[in-house]
This record gives structure tokens, C-alpha cells and sequence, in this order.
């Protein structure tokens, strides 16, 4: 593995990967129980402490896009806050990678477990009642570390060529950490429990109440596929991304091909925010208006705009840990919004007197993709995977995230709609009465989420494009510019498509099927297909079928809608 710490930095340290060929089964299962619930945790990378972090060919860390890990790491997990921005010394600017690797290994070299141990004691001393709970796990964790950091027989320094020594404009994150069972759970359900959840009851509006069925099939789909991820993972060393996958099932080809899927919805999802975050802002403050130099800019349009001035400073962050520590409360936002909409209903009566449809043929395509989109988490679930303790432990995570979520999806759903009837906007919160102060509660966790999750969002497209800029072009003013670019083009497509329903529609109906649905079960045929029994062969093929028929009609359907917004 390599790591540089900056541009001014001409050697690395190089190790060999031949020792972590040989792994210990019982270091790789992990402890088997979540025994730590520290406030954050990233995925391993290029150690094998614990978790069974596998050594990494240089097949798929060389190959583009290098930072998906690190950055998809910072948008799932929780991270403890820091804050820094593009630019800070180099030795602030010290990324993640470079912590995991063999620096962190020479600098420990010759250090018996007593000194690493003195290194990383914590400032505060833990309660009587704790204490010697936290030392059996403080002994085991030094066992692991010194295992961990025994440096390889064959090191080796190797000089860079000043025309290849890349950039780090890393974000960092937490060194080393690997999740329990709890830890991996709140990740989980922190990336699934979005802004789809506000959608729920409009589904139901265009699909009926049958189509609640859709939902609950979508959620069992969504589990199997993300244990297929696991043993698509499990089946290779090295394999820790779903850009990994999509190398190991389809070569080059496939891991650029998923990348870029996974690229464009998170692209997607940021438009979505900036719409969700005009039209919910109107609802507050629906007088707001300006004119500049004879051009009327109505609410919506003000809102939009200032919420990309707000975002834009975020995403130039070296350090989005904080952002990070902060989106996990987009859970409690979620369980919040929730809870607001049945106070609404049950204590301040209101509706609760629509009957509804039990059946709307023609807007099943569009409630297939609104569907789709809350359970579009699965290309965060191999990172997930990767940091866990304990990965048997991976499917019972599973189950519980999609479990969990499913439950507050079918709460919303069904509430929003017996509530609002007919009359369900595609957010919720526009219904809510102006005159209540938990409907302003409601309104205000809706908006307050996306802005700390734009930045996390972004940010994994914006480093794969500065991958790819020339080497005398990486300077952080330049990386600053791109970023910006970003954001605004998000701004000018929000403007552009501002139908919040129709927009999350095609993201769940094309996006969302590819990656939660087709491309698991494709990449599984593909790498264990010779390993597969029939019925999973024959599951993944139904899967598939459905997958590719759902992403044709919804995909269809929303394009239809949106055309025929702009010309009515």
C-alpha cells in the first residue's frame, strides 16, 4: 500500500502484501460480539485488525476511482467531529490512508504492546464501574494492534518521480476503527432513513393502498441483495468496495461502469435536496421574494439559491467528520418528522377521513420509484461490511436496518395518506397545517437534514473528478473551483426540474434498481456462478427480471411526467 502526506513529500513507504496472505481465521471473524459503541468508525483500510481487513491487490487499488472508500466511509459512518478546510499544512492534511498504512506501522516499529499501549491511552479516565470492562478490551485492542502493526519482512523506500507524485486532498477521517453491531445498525439506517420517507404517502396516493405491497417486496429484494453483496465480497482478498465488485465480476470495465452509476445518483440526490429544500423553506416564509434589476426571483428560486450559498462552503471542507457526526442526526430528524405527522393527526384531529384508493394502475410506475428510492443504500453497504468487528454479524444488521426503516416508511405512508387523501402533496410537510407549532417542528427537521448531508454527498463525485485532472492542474484553488461547479450545476438542474416526486421517482426507478436490485444479483452470477446452487441462480435471474422490468416503467413513467409538467 502507498501513502503520501503531501505534494512537497518525494518517498513513501512501501510494504509487501504477502504476509497478510496468511491470515488468521479466528483475526479475521473479529471478537464476535459488539463490544465497543464508541461514537464513530470507519472501514479498515489495508489492515486486517480484528475485522478481517484483507490485503488489497493492486488490481483494484490503482485503478480509478481510488477515494471511493474514503469517501463513502465519511458519508456513512459516524465520525467524531474535527473541522478543517482544503489547503491547511500538509501535515494537518494527513489523510486516512496514509494514518491505516505503513507509517503508522514504522513509526510503532520496535515498540513493544506497553509502549503502543502508553501511546494510545484515552485523556479521560473511564468510571469505577467501567473500568475493568475497559481494560480486558484495552489489553485485547493492544494484542490486535501489535499484531496489526508489525511491519512486513520486506519494507522497502522508494523514491517518487516529481511527475507522479499525486495530490492528497484527503478528507480525513478517524484512524483505524472497525464498527460493533449497533455502530453498524445506526450507519445503516442513517443512510436508508432520508428524504424517500417523505414521499411514502404520496406513493400510496399514486399507487394505492395495494401498492404498499410493492414496498414490502422491495424491502425483502433489498436484504437478499445486500447479503449477495457479502458473499460477492467474501469470495476475493481485497475486495472491499462496490466498485470492487464490479472489477472482480466484470473487469475494468465494470468497475468504472458502477462507479459511475454510483457517481450520477449521489449527483442526483443533491438536486433532489436543493428541491426539497426550496419548496420546504416556501412553505415557512411563502411572501419572500426579490427583483433584481427588473428580474422577479419568487420564493422558490430565492430559497434554492440560498441554500446552495449556504452548502457551497461545506463541500470546500478538508475535514467533513463533523458534518458527518452531525448527519447521524438525520435518524432521530426522521423518527422526529414521524412522530410530528401522528401527533398532528391523532391529538390535533386532523383528516383522518380519507378512505382512499385501494388500487391506481396508472400511477403504479411512479409508486415503484418512489419505493425504489428508500431502499437506494446499497452502495454504502460493502463499506459497511468492511468495518464491522464481527462480520457474521452482517445480514442480522442488515435485516435490522431495512426492518427499521421499513417500519417508519410503512408509518409515514400510511398516516400521510389516511390523513391527507387525495390531496397528499409529494412531501408531506406541505400539508401540514401553517398554524401548528409541531408542524413548523416537522418542517425545520426536514430542512436542517440536507444541509449537513449535501456536503457528504457530493464530495464522492467531486474527489473521483479531481482524480482525473492533470497533475499540474491539481491545485486546491482549482479543486475549490470544481467543487463549486458542482454545486452549482446541482442549483441550475433544481431550477431547472424542480418536481421533487418525479425526480425521486427516476432516481429510485433507474438508479435504485440498478444498484440495489440488478447489479448485486448480475455481479454475484458473475463471480460465483460456478459456486451457485440452482435456486439462487434461479432467484437472482427473477430478480433481475423485475429489476430491469421496474427501472423500464418507472424510468418511462417519470421522464412522461416531467415532460408533461413543462408543457402544461
Amino acid at each position: 500500500m502507498k501513502s503520501l502526506l503531501g505534494e512537497e513529500r518525494s518517498f513513501i513507504i512501501e510494504s509487501d502484501d504477502d504476509d497478510d496472505d496468511e491470515e488468521d481465521p479466528t483475526h479475521r471473524d473479529g471478537a464476535g460480539g459488539s463490544s465497543s459503541d464508541s461514537s464513530s468508525c470507519a472501514s479498515p483500510r489495508g489492515g486486517s485488525g480484528g475485522g478481517g481487513g484483507d490485503s488489497q491487490p493492486n488490481s483494484y487499488t490503482n485503478q480509478w476511482p481510488q477515494s471511493y472508500r474514503q469517501s463513502i466511509d465519511i458519508l456513512s459512518s459516524v465520525q467524531s467531529p474535527s473541522l478543517g478546510f482544503l489547503g491547511t499544512p500538509t501535515l494537518s492534511r494527513l489523510s486516512n490512508s496514509f494514518l491505516n498504512s505503513s507509517f503508522l506501522n514504522n513509526s510503532f516499529r520496535g515498540k513493544t504492546p506497553e509502549v503502543i499501549s502508553n501511546l494510545v491511552k484515552p485523556l479521560i479516565r473511564p468510571t469505577t464501574s467501567d473500568e475493568q470492562q475497559q481494560q480486558q478490551q484495552h489489553h485485547e485492542d493492544i494484542r490486535k494492534s501489535s499484531q496489526y502493526l508489525l511491519p512486513s519482512r520486506k519494507p522497502s523506500l522508494q523514491q517518487i518521480p516529481e511527475d507522479q507524485k499525486p495530490l492528497v486532498v484527503g478528507h480525513e477521517v478517524s484512524p483505524y476503527q472497525q464498527c460493533s453491531y449497533t455502530q453498524g445498525a445506526m450507519n445503516g439506517i442513517n443512510v436508508l432513513c432520508g428524504v424517500g420517507i417523505l414521499s411514502t404517502p404520496y406513493a400510496i396516493k399514486q399507487g394505492g393502498w395495494l401498492g404498499l405491497v410493492i414496498l414490502l417486496v422491495f424491502a425483502l429484494l433489498a436484504w437478499y441483495t445486500g447479503v449477495l453483496l457479502r458473499r460477492c465480497l467474501d469470495s476475493k482478498e481485497g475486495l472491499q468496495t462496490y466498485p470492487d465488485i464490479g472489477h472482480a465480476a466484470f473487469g475494468t470495465t465494470g468497475r468504472i461502469a458502477i462507479s459511475i452509476i454510483l457517481y450520477v445518483e449521489l449527483y442526483a440526490c443533491c438536486i433532489e435536496y436543493l428541491i426539497l429544500e426550496s419548496d420546504n423553506l416556501s412553505k415557512l416564509f411563502p411572501n419572500v421574494h426579490l427583483n433584481i434589476w427588473g428580474l422577479a426571483i419568487n420564493s422558490h428560486v430565492f430559497f434554492a439559491i440560498l441554500t446552495t450559498l449556504v452548502v457551497m462552503p461545506t463541500t470546500w471542507l478538508r475535514d467533513l467528520t463533523c458534518l458527518s457526526y452531525i448527519s447521524a442526526g438525520g435518524v432521530v430528524a426522521s423518527i422526529l418528522v414521524v412522530i410530528c405527522l401522528c401527533w398532528i393527526g391523532v391529538v390535533d384531529h386532523v383528516g383522518f377521513e380519507n378512505k382512499g384508493t385501494a388500487l391506481n394502475l396508472p400511477g403504479i410506475p411512479i409508486a415503484i420509484g418512489l419505493y425504489g428510492y428508500c431502499y437506494s443504500g446499497h452502495g454504502v453497504f460493502p463499506n459497511i461490511y468492511s468495518s464491522l468487528k464481527n462480520r457474521n454479524q452482517f445480514p442480522s444488521i442488515l435485516f435490522t436496518c431495512i426492518g427499521f426503516s421499513t417500519i417508519l416508511f410503512t408509518a409515514a405512508a400510511v398516516m400521510g395518506y389516511k390523513m391527507f387523501g387525495e390531496s397528499t402533496e409529494s412531501q408531506f410537510t406541505l400539508n401540514l397545517p401553517e398554524n401548528l407549532v409541531v408542524s413548523k417542528i416537522a418542517v425545520w427537521a426536514t430542512v436542517a437534514n440536507p444541509i449537513t448531508k449535501y456536503a457528504l454527498t457530493i464530495t464522492p463525485l467531486a474527489m473521483s473528478l479531481e482524480e482525473l485532472l492533470p497533475r499540474s492542474q491539481q491545485k486546491y484553488s482549482n479543486i475549490i473551483i470544481l467543487r463549486s461547479a458542482l454545486v452549482v450545476s446541482t442549483l441550475i438542474i433544481a431550477l431547472s426540474v424542480p418536481f421533487f416526486a418525479l425526480v425521486m421517482a427516476l432516481i429510485g426507478s433507474l438508479f435504485a434498481m440498478l444498484v440495489t436490485y440488478i447489479l448485486p444479483c448480475a455481479c454475484f452470477l458473475a463471480i460465483l456462478k460456478a459456486k451457485a446452487t440452482w435456486y439462487q441462480t434461479a432467484t437472482c435471474s427473477f430478480i433481475i427480471a423485475v429489476g430491469v422490468t421496474c427501472a423500464c416503467v418507472g424510468t418511462y413513467s417519470s421522464l412522461s411526467g416531467i415532460v408533461q409538467n413543462y408543457s402544461t
